[in-house]
């Protein structure tokens, strides 16, 4: 397992707690930081790798101050890390993919996307920001990504699937410590009984993208989110509805990302013929 990162102290302090429970654990940290694009080429070169079984694209921002803020390349900064970079990573990532009998792209989005909204004309949102909305847009564009991977890859017979995931309600409070990486005080834990009813910890948060990712069950183009109203609980499987289901939109965002980053995930596949494409 390679977990990608920019920040290497909080790397280091992951590596240390996946090992103090699994110690012969196969992990490594690689720098990654997937708002710069010559970051995401040299992350994909050291990796050294032959295949990549499955991607989880998981890395997200939502900022805290009210002003926009821009990359290096001039983009908005939650949408090139929360979009953008999962786009071009995975693009660079295809040959590695392709490469596994059955690679998985795993994309976490968020429930504040379904009620989201997405402006194809203003995708960098240079009008009216706000750092939550641009939060839910950024999220309403990875799942739209995803599903669209899943319809591209399916039309080209390609044997690498897209699975998109959401965490529900995921709060640190109702999280147990796991240091080095988090410790829960008395107070956070007290403070969070009252809306442990409805959300939950983000080590159950995570349950669904990890389902994603090595059930052999799981199919192309499926949701899987939290039990319970969509915000706490096991797994299960959400139906793909409303704005989610817009394959129209995500073909025009799919178009503009790849203007964007320069990168069209997985292009090089050809489209089988309908008696060779999978059921």
């Amino acid at each position: 397992m390679v977990l990608g990162s920019r920040d290497t102290a909080r790397a280091a302090a992951a590596l240390t707690a996946i090992r103090s429970r699994v110690p012969d654990a196969r992990v490594r940290h690689l720098a990654l930081d997937v708002s710069d694009p010559a970051a995401i080429e040299a992350a994909v070169d050291g990796l050294e790798l032959d295949r990549l079984d499955a991607l989880v694209c998981n890395a997200g921002v939502l900022l805290d101050r009210p002003g926009r803020r821009e990359t290096r390349d001039g983009h908005e900064l939650t949408f090139a890390t929360n979009h953008l970079g999962h786009f071009a990573l995975t693009g660079r990532l295809a040959p590695l993919l392709s490469a596994a009998p059955a690679g998985r792209v795993v994309t976490t989005g968020s429930f504040v996307a379904k009620s989201a909204r997405l402006d194809l004309d203003d995708l960098q949102f240079t009008r009216g920001y706000r750092p939550k909305d641009a939060y839910a847009r950024s999220k309403l564009a990875q799942m739209l990504f995803g599903f669209e991977l899943d319809r591209r890859l399916r039309t080209a017979g390609s044997a690498t699937v897209s699975v998109v995931n959401h965490p529900g309600g995921a709060l640190d409070s109702l999280t147990p410590s796991r240091p080095p990486v988090h410790h829960r005080t008395t107070g956070q834990r007290l403070r969070g009984l009252p809306v442990g009813v409805f959300l939950q910890g983000k080590d159950a948060a995570a349950w669904p993208a990890v389902r994603a990712v090595l059930d052999p069950s799981v199919g192309g183009g499926q949701l899987w989110g939290p039990r319970l109203f969509g915000l706490r609980g096991a797994p299960r499987l959400e139906p793909v509805r409303g704005v989610l289901a817009d394959a129209a939109l995500a073909a025009h965002l799919w178009a503009a990302s790849a203007d964007l980053t320069g990168i069209d995930p997985f292009a090089c596949l050809r489209a089988a013929p309908a008696d060779e494409r999978p059921a």
